[in-house]
């Protein structure tokens, strides 16, 4: 049944128990949670982690009305919003880093080359968060710039930057690991 089934007669709409549409839903959208963030975070551990972060978030949500529909893409929608949360983290730590060993990397190089699916997603993973966080959202989640700028809470012109930094950085971490010259 979905939220517009069982409206009242002019064009009310009764009580919807979002809760039990998410429960009815989970077995069939854990798979596709999980698989979804493994793909993107490369770490079994930390995918379930952000699993299970998205499902409470998503309890969260129909305890507090904040839903319409309960759908596999919703879900999908918060995964991607834990996983974003989850760069940011991690940037914010290695800025942290970054600032007490004074080592601030400023080399672009082109994207030219057609890589290896799997050797990429290894070197995506090995890359700093926010690095896995731009190229992720613009070329595997096939974002526009304007989008990924608007997840990374950043401004256009500084996600470009970001982005020319990100693919220098796979750049370099593909060669070094023998993936490329």
């Amino acid at each position: 049944m979905n939220a517009v089934e069982g409206a009242e007669p002019g064009g009310g709409h009764p009580a919807r128990d979002h809760g039990r549409d998410l429960l009815d839903l989970y077995d069939r959208a854990l798979p596709e949670v999980h698989g979804y963030l493994l793909q993107r975070c490369r770490g079994r551990l930390l995918a379930e982690d952000l699993t299970s972060e998205t499902f409470l978030a998503a309890v969260a949500a129909t305890k507090a009305n904040k839903v319409e529909t309960v759908t596999v893409a919703w879900l999908i929608g918060i995964a991607r919003n834990k996983l974003v949360d989850h760069w940011r983290r991690e940037e914010r730590e290695q800025r942290r880093l970054t600032a007490i060993a004074g080592e601030l990397d400023t080399e672009t190089d082109g994207w030219d080359e057609v890589l290896d699916r799997r050797v990429s997603g290894d070197v995506l993973a090995a890359l700093a968060p926010q690095h896995r966080a731009a190229l992720t959202l613009r070329y595997v989640d096939g974002l526009p710039v304007a989008d990924v700028a608007a997840h990374l809470e950043r401004t256009h012109q500084a996600t470009e930057a970001l982005l020319t930094r990100s693919k220098a950085a796979f750049r370099r971490t593909y060669a070094e690991q023998g993936g490329g010259s």
